[in-house]
């Protein structure tokens, strides 16, 4: 029977702290590496991530409403002063149907290297297209040559990439496929969007080999009223597994926390 996806607790639990919900990347399951993504956010905040079972094969909506119910049930459970929601890549397209949908439940929104730009770029969506009738065995091989798209292999350290090479292989085929579509159908109300006043801090990597992230970061500031861009001049697109780049150091760098 498949799971339902859930928010997971990494490091103990901070009651009284701002909540900080992380959506990580295509590849929900992988643990290992959401403690590399949100290393050091437990000192000021009380860290939810969100697990997407490798066997759930659920609608974009269908994720929303469940990071929506979840946190609302954080909320309900702990009345934090205030509420964070922080998407990376696929992460990021569930923030924006999230906040299509109940942006007032936070306060900040860290969206870094959205997925959203997807579908505008030519070669990713015909490799959607063609990925389902792939051989098991190129996929195998194919996700491991896409490390070096994912993120400049020299500047991890030897845990992190090894976290990384367990994440690209963990998803089964059919569970990448059926995400690789929702990425290339991925829609969005720009102007529901643009209701939302709270302060949004969009980051894009320079150095990313998968995505137009900069750009797609700039497309996204003229939606929202309050936002501000962050460009990443050396990263890949797993930016936050690199061992120079730290979410919680950028956030208090960027004045991003309080």
């Amino acid at each position: 029977m498949s799971q339902n996806p859930y928010f997971t607790t990494l490091y103990k639990d901070n009651p009284g702290y701002p909540l900080f919900v992380f959506l990580p990347g295509m590849d929900e399951t992988a643990k290992d590496l959401m403690f590399f993504q949100t290393a050091g956010l437990e000192e000021a905040f009380d860290v939810r991530c969100f697990v997407i079972p490798a066997d759930d094969l659920t609608t974009w909506d269908i994720l929303a409403d469940k990071v929506i119910d979840l946190t609302t049930a954080e909320i309900e459970k702990a009345r934090p002063p205030s509420v964070y929601l922080c998407g990376e890549s696929f992460g990021g397209c569930i923030t924006l149907k999230v906040l299509e949908k109940a942006a007032h439940l936070f306060d900040r929104i860290v969206i870094i290297n959205s997925a959203s730009s997807f579908h505008r770029v030519p070669w990713l969506n015909l490799g959607s297209i063609l990925f389902p009738w792939t051989p098991n065995f190129f996929y195998k091989i194919s996700s491991f040559a896409a490390l070096p798209f994912l993120a400049p292999l020299t500047r991890l350290d030897d845990d992190a990439r090894k976290a990384l090479v367990e994440t690209v292989q963990a998803a089964p085929k059919k569970t990448a496929s059926q995400r690789l579509d929702l990425m290339r159908k991925f829609e969005v109300d720009e102007t529901q969007l643009s209701q939302v006043t709270q302060p949004v801090l969009l980051m894009g990597s320079k150095a990313d080999r998968l995505l137009p992230s900069v750009a797609e970061a700039k497309r996204l500031a003229k939606i929202f009223p309050n936002a501000k861009i962050l460009t990443l001049p050396n990263s890949g697109h797993a930016c936050l597994v690199q061992k120079d780049v730290n979410l919680w150091k950028i956030l208090q760098t960027e004045n991003f926390v309080g």
